[in-house]
């Protein structure tokens, strides 16, 4: 190990701005020698996730991978389950504008300052969404007991809410540790077929580097499956540098990593680049209707297969 960290990568904080910090030069490969998953793309990972199959998404202030929403409303991906993590932005409303996804498990649907969720909230109008409604604590607590391999944890805070009149698979029940009456809700483990998320970058064991997002982690112990597009690929080991190791995820939990550059946009990735405000009010305003959608895909999603 270096100072700069593995393969001349300047940790966080060492050396000026997280965005000067990682972008740091990387040495050349052995020659013949590649990084394990070379040549695949997030048109490659959305072939992986079947129809049908439960996909939990983070939020758009947490990594979300919306060059795999793009792939598969490109492979033309139907009856998909969404999980928001905890709640649900710019990558669920496009695949749901899509046609790609019959139900959504999630605290909110929205795209921030651009407004409200418009393909969402058509479909929920419409009647051709099924929503789960939920809370941010909610969803986490059932994560944590699929990540720790336990049947149910329990929560207190949702007690009294009218949420659990339309969750008959959370239960109340009575604290089995206390002589008094004491209810408290017991919400069943909650396993995604497939995590998706967007990162900086892997190494070539496939640890992924989220920084502080470490809810990630919680993500990825608790899925089947994770499929996770990066800006790039270092060679090296992330868990061998003190400085990146806490804010990595080990590749053992990680199925396969794809390279797709500025793969987060129009979501802002760490200091990698902002937020893209002016696409998202231009996709809120076409989202709409129908028709200014269809333009939209047309435009950003389907065409980019070709570009």
């Amino acid at each position: 190990m270096t100072p700069t960290g593995i393969a001349g990568i300047a940790p966080p904080g060492v050396g000026g701005t997280m965005a000067s910090a990682m972008a740091g030069t990387t040495p050349p490969l052995v020659a013949g020698a590649t990084l394990p998953g070379a040549g695949l793309t997030a048109d490659s990972l959305a072939a992986l996730v079947p129809d049908g199959a439960l996909l939990a998404l983070p939020p758009d202030n947490s990594l979300p991978s919306c060059a795999l929403a793009r792939a598969l409303v490109r492979r033309g991906a139907r009856g998909l389950r969404l999980l928001g993590v905890p709640v649900s932005g710019y990558a669920t409303d496009l695949l749901v504008g899509a046609g790609c996804v019959v139900q959504v498990q999630t605290s909110a649907a929205t795209l921030g300052e651009a407004g409200v969720a418009p393909r969402f909230a058509a479909a929920v109008a419409a009647g051709t969404l099924q929503v789960l409604d939920a809370t941010c604590p909610a969803i986490h607590t059932m994560l944590q007991a699929a990540e720790k391999g336990v049947p149910y944890m329990p929560l207190r805070g949702l007690l009294g809410s009218d949420v659990l009149a339309h969750r008959p698979d959370w239960r109340v029940a009575q604290n089995p540790f206390s002589d008094a009456p004491d209810l408290i809700v017991l919400l069943p483990a909650l396993q995604p077929d497939f995590a998706a998320f967007h990162a900086v970058m892997a190494d070539a064991h496939n640890n992924v580097w989220v920084g502080r997002r470490r809810e990630l982690a919680t993500l990825a112990h608790a899925s089947r499956e994770v499929l996770v597009t990066v800006e790039r690929r270092v060679p090296g080991n992330l868990l061998e540098d003190e400085r990146l190791a806490p804010g990595t995820i080990s590749g053992a939990y990680v199925t396969q990593v794809a390279v797709a550059g500025r793969g987060a946009w129009p979501i802002a990735l760490l200091g990698e680049h902002p937020a893209d405000p002016a696409h998202l009010a231009e996709y809120a305003r076409a989202a709409r209707t129908a028709d200014g959608f269809r333009a939209y895909l047309d435009r950003h999603v389907l065409q980019a297969a070709t570009a």
